[in-house]
Order: structure tokens, then sequence, then C-alpha cells
């Protein structure tokens, strides 16, 4: 019957770059139903970031970016021979459980009563494959932090103006705001958004970087230094340009 299964030959072009992009599906719901703090909250952030940290580890991808509920991942081996649909599934599966482990276990730790009477008990991301070319990469990922900053922008305007009024009526004031309005009607009610915490603005960044470890070599009897690799969460990314995916 592997004839009838339609897409398992549809394979990635070869030498193209990758990106899966996975973002988690009805997340609101799960806003919702755990009381989670608007317009951001620690507790599902970090449960993002050490998903992104399980993701790192287990494809060894070069580059992971996260905001809102999206992870993009852009591949430095193709996986699976480069088969669509194997990668889809089990990117979407091995996030949707990391994610699972890791939002349950911060519960627990956050020692609040909600946590002793319910646990995230499903959850779901949808994943696509994006091939481009080298010259893409840079843009592809700066439409995604360009987005990040939206998200911060309409996120902060939306929930300060839901502390005067219902979702309605904050839905109606922002309509057909430009950015520049959305500024001055934060300010007007004392945030300066340029000031907030830098993640909520440009987003994460997970990455593999060098370091410097100290050592003995008992043959010499000297103090050596060697170099290895560990994995990077920065939350203090820059505005995404060409140098900084070439230092990669």
């Amino acid at each position: 019957m592997k004839e009838c299964e339609i897409f398992s030959n549809l394979k990635v072009p070869c030498g193209s770059k990758l990106i899966l992009r996975l973002d988690g599906r009805g997340f609101h719901r799960l806003s919702n139903e755990f009381g989670l703090e608007k317009p951001y909250d620690s507790l599902f952030v970090d449960a993002m970031v050490n998903t992104a940290i399980f993701i790192m580890r287990e494809f060894s991808p070069s580059f992971i970016y996260t905001f809102s509920d999206e992870f993009n991942v852009l591949l430095d081996q193709v996986p699976f021979s480069g088969r669509v649909e194997k990668m889809d599934s089990v990117f979407a599966s091995f996030t949707a459980s990391s994610f699972l482990h890791n939002f349950n276990k911060n519960l627990l730790k956050s020692g609040e009563e909600k946590s002793k009477s319910k646990m995230l008990n499903r959850v779901s991301f949808d994943s696509r494959v994006i091939s481009l070319s080298s010259e893409m990469v840079m843009e592809y990922f700066k439409s995604r932090q360009d987005e990040s900053w939206r998200n911060c922008l309409n996120g902060y305007a939306y929930w300060t103006l839901r502390d005067e009024m219902d979702k309605n009526q904050a839905m109606k004031q922002l309509t057909g705001l430009k950015s520049a309005q959305i500024h001055d009607l934060l300010f007007e009610r004392g945030i300066n958004i340029s000031k907030v915490p830098a993640w909520q603005r440009k987003g994460v960044g997970i990455y593999k970087g060098e370091i410097e470890i100290k050592g003995y070599n008992p043959l010499h009897k000297e103090e050596v230094l060697t170099s290895r690799k560990k994995i990077i969460t920065d939350w203090d990314l820059p505005v995404f340009n060409q140098n900084f995916f070439q230092e990669m």
C-alpha cells in the first residue's frame, strides 16, 4: 500500500536552505485556561525557550528563533533524506511533546494553587517546510522579527486599553491606528514601548557558540584552554542583518 501514500516521495529541492516554522494551535485557549499574564507570561515564554533547547539538542539546527507561540528552525543538515512529510510530522510531534513537558514542569515549579488542580494534557503545533536561497535567509528572519515587534506593540496597546474598556471597545479604538499613534497611546499611559524587555520586542534566539574552558594537562603539568560548543540562549538579539547570519 506504499503507493497510496500521496506525499511520501515529496522532497525539498537540493541545495536550498531549509527552515521549519512551527506554530502553536489554539494557544489562546491555553492562555485563558491557565490565566496567563498578558501580554507576556514568564512561565509560558520559559516553556517555549526550553522547548527550543530540546529541539536544538535533538536535531542540531544552526539557529532557532522563537516569539509568541512559534518556532523558526534553520536547519544545518537536511534530515530524513529531505522528505517533507517526515520532517513536518516528526518536528511537529516532537515540539508538542517537548512543550507539554516544559509547560507542566513550570506549572509545578510555580507553586501556584492552579497547578495543583490541573495540568496541560494536550497541545499541538502545525509545521511547514520553507525552502529558500541562502540570500533569502536573513530576509525571512527579519520578516519574523518585524512580526514579533508588531505583536509586542499591539499586545501592549490592547491589554492596556482593556484596563479601561471592554474587548470590543479596545479593538475599535486600535483599528486603523499607525505604529506611531500606538506609541503615543501607550506613552500617554506611562508605557515607553522601547524600554520593555528586548525579548518581548525582538524575540529569543537559540544557537551554538564556542566557549573557552580551562583545563589541566598532567603530561606537561600546565593549564590549557580548550574550546567547546555550548547552546546559547540570546534574550537580547540585535535587529537581524546579514552579518548576524554570516557569523552563525
